[in-house]
């Protein structure tokens, strides 16, 4: 049967000539490197260019990325190697290697190597440890050098290809090749190394249009393949595939077995001659450098082939080996007093279990951990578990397990499901569209393009139990079979499954649903839609745990989503184990991790979000101390803080739970117990804010807020309290809160002494000069002291009341009332804020007596006679007639006046043209 990859192109982008590619092992980056001389790094993911790099006028045929040293290397026509670091985009380094074009540049997967090769026939190892000087020369190759590839299994050999027609391996430090390959009829252009560690096979492609396969131990020619129509440009062994990938300049890329030597597959993009590719090692993906653009495809799935069972035993396989571990074994090992970190690696024995007939592709523990299903090459084949004894196997594009431990579906063809029971066929059905993918579970799932159609296992007449319009990419049941979700590009959805409803319309039950074309229109329930895609998933009880594309790994309980870590790589669910409260995860190297997942978390959560609190708080003992902050969060999430108050642990999460509901009694023993100022200051602001003023000055003590401390000793009218407050912040070197609380005192003669210790001593002047005249002399003598150390004549000009008494005309008055009021500035009689809340209460109630005998009064005067209320009314009007009398009067009066000055502007106009006429006769 053939091989059956998937292929998807996922990156497309037209340029000049591209001469050759190479992917990036950490970052999605394509480097590409141009026949115009410029060499761009693409971003895969989004098609954009990162980078470009303008190298030289003439063709770059080779370039590498050297991650480890973040920098890219090129060989271009004008024989210089240039080193790039493509974060900065500086030049690192650039010299001439040979005299003539640069066909290929190598660097060594460990050392500080790079190898080059060359027109001029010669290969040359360059070491940039010892700034860049040419360590070795290979001669021996008659004709141009277009490639050389180190060797993965023994990195101190490397071979080389020429259109010598001869393929050499080289050891490093040795001058001479080790061996020749001959057998090409035409030049060679390309050579590649097998990663395996079972075929020691080299693969060359040469201007004869031939791909051939070389044992070079015994040196010889294993296989030629024969397909391309023109000159082999670039062919690999894929690292991670049974694949050869050989491109040629008839425009394809063809796809052969590497152990059937079979062509799988033809791709032609329509992008003219084909010049190289590029892969890297733990990928699937392939660049295409093309005379018009790159492309970039992935072959089949990264997706690691393994399963786990309940028990905890892991079989993977790959490529055809089989292997087994028990995750168990890690935690048994790692001892009592050792635990094991979130996201470590296991320490796990792997035993070699078998081999399998076919190359697999999907490989699924059945529900009862006894058999292994494995899919590929067109075929499926039922294995026992333990001893990996072969029990059935058939034509199957992909298989998918039932609940029941005997029975699963086969997808033989795109229009042919089989359903089989105990290894033995029970019945087969034609869905009437084009079946893409088969899925087990509850209920047979059958994908097509834009749907996903149900049906019951046990059904004879194979009705469909529902059709959901969804594009569908994988599905995952609960095991009680209750919930199903559903993934698509883009997002998933859970849907809760009807069973009684589907069963009582299959048996015609009076009054049951319709099973329609569509199938039950009731047979599923959507409960939840989330905007996240999908990787891999696996239930745990109500929870669904999954990672999305971002490699984050989360669970959902009722529609809310929880991210339990991030993941450093891309990892794959394996499932769960309730006794280690762990969930294991598989990478694309098969390196196990776990994290802890508590499933008392869980089912508390669950049983929140159903309201079922009574329950929830008989499952809440079993949640270890340390989860309880995130199950706190989880409930104030939900709108119950006093629950969440009452779980929670961390002091300070307690004081912002307590003061969010201003249960100041808690927030105090809490903010005690933190004994931190800023909690305390906290707390002082709420307390004032509620009126609670005896609490807020505790809080404002043990916060050391002064400020805060003033203010409400004086709204007390605490003379006490402010005169202690006075002497604290003096001692604290506060002398503004002390300075304030001497001044509300009265005490100025404090406070002018106050300000001399501190320094202020010409703010010290002026309020003697204000409240304290008699020591004004004393003060201005510091001062004028203070002064002349910075400016003598300054110092001078201060003039001192005692010596210059005409300058200061109110002084004697004002020591006379300094005298009267023995040197200190009274308090204000005024009471307590506090009481005004009395005072104000008691205006209050008189204002409101006041107004109602106003309007007892009325009343009375209304009810006790009419003829009151008429003469009030005849009165008014009486006033309203005065008013438009006088009125009328002022507008008479006004007329007149206009009038008059009309008649005088007449007469002034009159006596005007006099004048005029006079001085006109009298010219």
């Amino acid at each position: 049967m053939p091989l059956r990859l998937d292929i998807t192109r996922q990156f497309s982008q037209r340029s000049d000539r591209v001469k050759g590619v190479d992917l990036h092992p950490t970052e999605p980056w394509l480097l590409a490197n141009l026949y115009n001389g410029i060499v761009a790094i693409w971003n895969i993911n989004d098609n954009t260019m990162l980078k470009s790099f303008e190298v030289t006028e003439l063709p770059v045929r080779s370039a590498r990325f050297i991650a480890r040293k973040q920098w890219l290397v090129a060989g271009s026509d004008d024989m210089f190697i240039r080193v790039y670091n493509y974060n900065t985009m500086d030049k690192v380094k650039a010299f001439e290697a040979h005299t003539d074009y640069i066909r290929c540049v190598a660097t060594h997967p460990t050392l500080p190597l790079l190898l080059s090769s060359s027109d001029d026939m010669l290969i040359k190892i360059w070491d940039w440890d010892k700034q860049w000087a040419c360590t070795q020369v290979f001669e021996g190759h008659s004709h141009y050098v277009m490639q050389v590839v180190f060797n993965p299994k023994d990195t101190n050999t490397f071979a080389s290809a020429s259109l010598d027609r001869t393929i050499k391996v080289w050891s490093i430090g040795q001058p001479a090749p080790n061996f020749t390959l001959e057998g090409h009829e035409k030049g060679v252009n390309c050579v590649d190394y097998f990663n395996g560690g079972d075929r020691p096979y080299i693969v060359t492609g040469a201007d004869d249009k031939l791909v051939k396969i070389w044992d070079y131990q015994t040196k010889l020619c294993v296989q030629t393949l024969e397909g391309h129509t023109h000159n082999v440009s670039s062919v690999f062994f894929h690292p991670e595939l049974p694949v050869i990938v050989s491109g040629s300049e008839d425009g394809t890329v063809r796809i052969w077995h590497s152990t059937t030597y079979r062509l799988e597959n033809t791709l032609n993009y329509g992008m003219e001659r084909v010049w190289s590719l590029g892969y890297i090692k733990g990928s699937n993906k392939v660049a295409i450098g093309y005379d018009e653009g790159t492309v970039m495809i992935k072959l089949g799935r990264e997706e690691p082939v393994a399963s786990m069972d309940a028990s905890g035993k892991v079989i993977w396989a790959r490529h055809s080996e089989v292997y087994t571990v028990n995750v168990k074994s890690a935690f048994s090992s790692a001892g009592e007093d050792e635990t094991i970190a979130d996201g470590e690696r296991l320490t796990l024995a792997v035993k070699e279990l078998g081999s399998c007939d076919l190359y697999p592709q999907t490989l699924k523990h059945s529900p009862n951990g006894r058999f292994v299903l494995v899919c590929g090459d067109g075929e499926f084949i039922a294995y026992t578990a333990l001893a990996w004894r072969n029990k059935s196997f058939g034509s199957s594009l992909d298989v998918a397990w039932s609940v029941d431990a005997t029975e699963f579906a086969a997808r033989e063809s795109t229009s042919k499901i089989k359903v089989m029971k105990n290894f033995q066929e029970k019945c087969s059905f034609r869905p009437p569209f084009s079946a893409e993918q088969v899925f087990g579970g509850a209920l047979i799932g059958v994908r097509s393009a834009d749907f996903v159609c149900f049906y019951d296992w046990n059904d004879p007449e194979n009705r469909i139990v529902r059709r959901i319009d969804v594009s569908c990419r994988d599905l995952h049941w609960s095991d009680s079979g209750d919930y199903l979700v559903i993934t698509s590009d883009s997002s998933f959805y859970i849907l809760k499954f009807n069973r009684d409803v589907v069963e009582a319309a299959f048996a015609g039950e009076e009054g049951a649903a319709e099973v329609a074309e569509d199938g039950v229109e009731d047979a599923f329930d959507l409960l939840h839609e989330i905007h996240e895609r999908v990787e891999t998933g696996v239930w745990v009880g109500d929870c669904f745990i999954y990672n999305n594309s971002s490699w984050r790994l989360n669970y959902v309980v009722g529609g809310e989503v929880t991210t339990l870590y991030h993941l450093d790589r891309p990892m794959y669910l394996l499932g769960y184990l309730a006794s280690h409260s762990r969930v294991f995860l598989i990478d694309r190297d098969y390196t196990i991790c776990s994290y802890t997942l508590l499933l008392g978390v869980v089912e508390y959560k669950t049983l929140v979000l159903r309201g079922d609190m009574e329950a929830a708080a008989e499952v809440l003992p079993q949640i270890p101390e340390a989860e309880k902050n995130s199950v706190a969060r989880f409930l104030e999430m939900r709108g119950m803080p006093e629950e969440a108050l009452s779980i929670a642990t961390d002091p300070e999460y307690r004081f912002e739970l307590a003061m969010q509901l201003g249960n100041l009694p808690v927030a105090k023993e809490i903010a005690g117990e933190l004994d931190s100022e800023q909690r305390w200051r906290q707390l002082g602001e709420m307390t004032l804010s509620n009126g609670d003023l005896g609490l807020a000055g505790s809080c404002l003590e043990a916060a050391k807020d002064l400020s805060g401390k003033l203010l409400l000793s004086t709204a007390l009218g605490d003379a006490k309290g402010v005169e202690a407050l006075a002497a604290n912040a003096a001692a604290s070197g506060k002398y503004n809160v002390a300075f304030v609380a001497l001044f509300v005192l009265g005490r100025v003669k404090e406070c002018v002494e106050l300000l001399i210790t501190a320094g202020r001593v010409p703010e010290a002047a002026f309020f003697a000069r204000t409240y304290v005249p008699s020591q004004v002399s004393e003060v201005v003598e510091l001062w004028r002291n203070d002064l002349k150390k910075v400016n003598r004549k300054a110092a001078e000009a201060l003039a001192d009341p005692a010596e210059y008494a005409n300058l200061f005309p109110e002084l004697e008055e004002a020591l006379k009332k300094e005298a009267k009021r023995g040197g200190s500035v009274a308090i204000t009689s005024l009471p307590a804020a506090l009481s005004f809340l009395t005072i104000g209460g008691e205006e209050e109630e008189e204002e409101e007596e006041e107004e109602e005998e106003l309007v007892d009064a009325e009343e009375e005067l209304v009810d006790g006679g009419g003829g009151y209320v008429v003469e009030e009314e005849e009165a008014v009007k009486e006033e309203e007639a005065e008013e438009e009398a006088e009125e009328e009067e002022e507008e008479e009066e006004e007329e007149e006046e206009e009038a008059e000055e009309e008649e005088e502007a007449e007469e002034e106009e009159e006596e005007e043209e006099e004048e005029v006429e006079a001085e006109e006769e009298e010219a």
